[in-house]
């Protein structure tokens, strides 16, 4: 009797530490190239693209651009998103090609693993030109030195490694892949959708543990972790009076079919992002939104 309780508890050791190790391995995808020559013009449209004016610059308080937004209230604490100007000590001034790469594509920062209220399950998507144009549009902005204010996160969800276990959960990196049965307009919208606009982030539903359900993607969210967004699905659109060319439209102003004026999150997307995209990449991400 006493050696099968051994041999159950030294079972049970060997599960559980064998869960403790797959659960807080690093999770990284494919290698990049990060010897590629960036292009600050290129990457101050992905600044656009990628909202990160819309999120990392608190308007409301007359914070510098991109020194630090407004703070997301979620069930886990509020995260403000940091100060992502050059400067050294307040922003990401000394972060390497190789620490920006790594934040982007596998959530993982100087100072570890990286909440995924940071959307690097999409940015993950793209590709390695994009990633160093990004990089080099950030060193050439001018630093400001004053920090963010530090996000309020209760225990235990303020434990950055616990983040590892949601990383082998739920996420994995990888570039985006085009469908090759669809038009260049469709793929560049889908890349868009999911990729650096991260349209499914907040469209979405998302389970008790903020991971998005994409079997799900673009149906809306009915509010919790995620917020409350509408569905971005073809019947729900055309049902709110949108083509494509009306679609493209209001994200440059903003007015809805029924003459209604987006406000809120999705407001300052359109004034600090869609707005300033491509007429190209607007109407590419109306036909993949519309498509059946």
């Amino acid at each position: 009797m006493m050696r099968r309780w051994i041999w159950g508890v030294a079972a049970a050791a060997i599960i559980g530490v064998g869960a403790a190790v797959y659960m807080l391995k690093p999770v990284s995808g494919p290698e990049r190239d990060l010897t590629l020559i960036g292009d600050v013009t290129r990457g101050n449209y992905l600044i656009r693209l990628g909202g990160c004016v819309a999120c990392h610059t608190d308007t409301a308080n007359d914070r510098a651009f991109l020194s630090g937004g407004a703070g997301l209230e979620t069930q886990f604490g509020t995260f403000v998103p940091p100060n992502i100007t050059s400067d050294k000590a307040a922003g990401i001034g000394d972060w390497t090609i190789s620490q920006f790469s790594d934040a982007m594509s596998n959530g993982m920062g100087p100072q570890g693993n990286l909440y995924p209220v940071f959307p690097y399950e999409h940015y993950t998507l793209m590709s390695d030109q994009e990633i160093v144009d990004l990089y080099v549009a950030l060193m050439a902005t001018e630093p400001v030195s004053d920090a963010a204010p530090a996000s309020d996160i209760g225990f235990p969800f303020n434990i950055r490694l616990a983040m590892a276990g949601w990383k082998n959960l739920f996420f994995s990196p990888g570039r985006f892949v085009p469908e090759a049965d669809k038009s260049d307009a469709y793929n560049r919208g889908k890349y868009l959708a999911y990729g650096p606009a991260h349209c499914v982030a907040c469209h979405s539903p998302r389970n008790a543990l903020g991971a998005l359900d994409w079997g799900q993607a673009l149906t809306g969210s009915p509010g919790g972790v995620g917020g409350k967004a509408p569905p971005l699905t073809p019947a729900a659109l055309i049902d709110e009076g949108y083509d494509a060319e009306t679609l493209a439209q209001t994200l440059v102003d903003g007015f809805t079919p029924g003459f209604d004026l987006l406000g809120g999150a999705m407001g300052e997307v359109v004034a600090e992002g869609t707005s300033q995209w491509t007429k190209e990449d607007r109407m590419a991400l109306a036909e993949f939104l519309l498509a059946e």
